[in-house]
């Protein structure tokens, strides 16, 4: 009788409490494991060099609603916004090759940064042969836009952009990714970025926290360029909240680029012991 107790106890109750433990164990220990790697290469992607001081064209490729184009300055400002169909099934090659022709002129585009995703390809070759006839040289690079779309329809790019169409917003991000990568991706849910293992499986909350300080890991070994910081980033600085790092871009935005450490003390609610 006591020795069919303990085979019983341990058949229906020691034995698969003994299995749970082991594999809640090796489940957290493969979640702790993925979460550093999604971290490892996620810094190595924030830490990208960025291109400083070169007007960038986006373009996020596409076959029937069209090729969405988007201008931003040195500083990241929105200049202009196009859509052309220079791929299938409109083949409109000359009448997209006049519009950006014109942009790239107009606004002295220096790099186009091309989306890698469906129609890129055909967009590589267009831009190709069309830099080939452009007034002054440009440069072009393929650009992972992983989570672009993502970053288009959130709340933060609503705010950023009120009156720009969903669909150009990922043509900004894309031209920004290529600007400085540090400063877009910080925007962009981790789940999104695709650089992680089993991202959507893992715990959300210690993956958020582990992309939150590889950010400030990467912003405090670099440092940011507050003339083309985003306040998403900005607000990654000690001592500036998101509050101040709008005020920031603001002022940028209206007087043109900083040029010392004393113009930012005319930003509003920036004291001088933040600097």
């Amino acid at each position: 009788m006591l020795k069919n107790t303990i085979l019983d106890a341990f058949k229906r109750l020691i034995e698969p409490s003994i299995d749970r433990e082991i594999r809640s164990d090796l489940t957290e220990k493969a979640e702790e494991q993925a979460i550093k790697v999604f971290g490892k290469n996620a810094k190595q992607l924030l830490l990208g060099a960025p291109i400083k001081g070169k007007t960038v064209m986006g373009f996020d490729p596409a076959y029937r609603t069209g090729c969405k184009i988007a201008v931003i300055d040195e500083t990241g400002k929105v200049l202009d916004i196009e859509t052309v169909y220079p791929t299938e099934p409109q083949n409109d090659v000359e009448g997209a090759k006049e519009k950006l022709l014109k942009l790239i002129k107009k606004d002295e585009v220096d790099m186009i940064a091309i989306g890698n995703g469906t129609a890129s390809r055909e967009s590589e070759m267009f831009v190709s042969d069309m830099i080939k006839v452009a007034p002054r040289r440009v440069e072009y690079a393929i650009v992972s836009e992983a989570g672009a779309s993502v970053y288009s329809a959130s709340k933060l790019a609503t705010e950023e952009y009120p009156d720009i169409n969903v669909s150009i917003r990922g043509a900004i991000s894309i031209a920004r990714r290529l600007q400085d990568p540090l400063a877009e991706l910080v925007k962009i849910d981790p789940k999104a970025i695709g650089v992680g293992q089993y991202q959507h499986d893992v715990n959300q909350k210690r993956l958020n926290e582990s992309l939150t300080g590889v950010v400030e890991d990467a912003v405090n070994k670099v440092g940011v360029d507050v003339n083309i910081a985003t306040p998403s980033l900005l607000s990654y600085i000690a001592g500036i909240n998101s509050g101040i790092a709008k005020n920031i871009v603001k002022y940028r935005d209206e007087n043109g680029k900083f040029t010392s450490r004393q113009q930012l003390l005319k930003v509003p609610k920036l004291r001088k012991s933040s600097l």
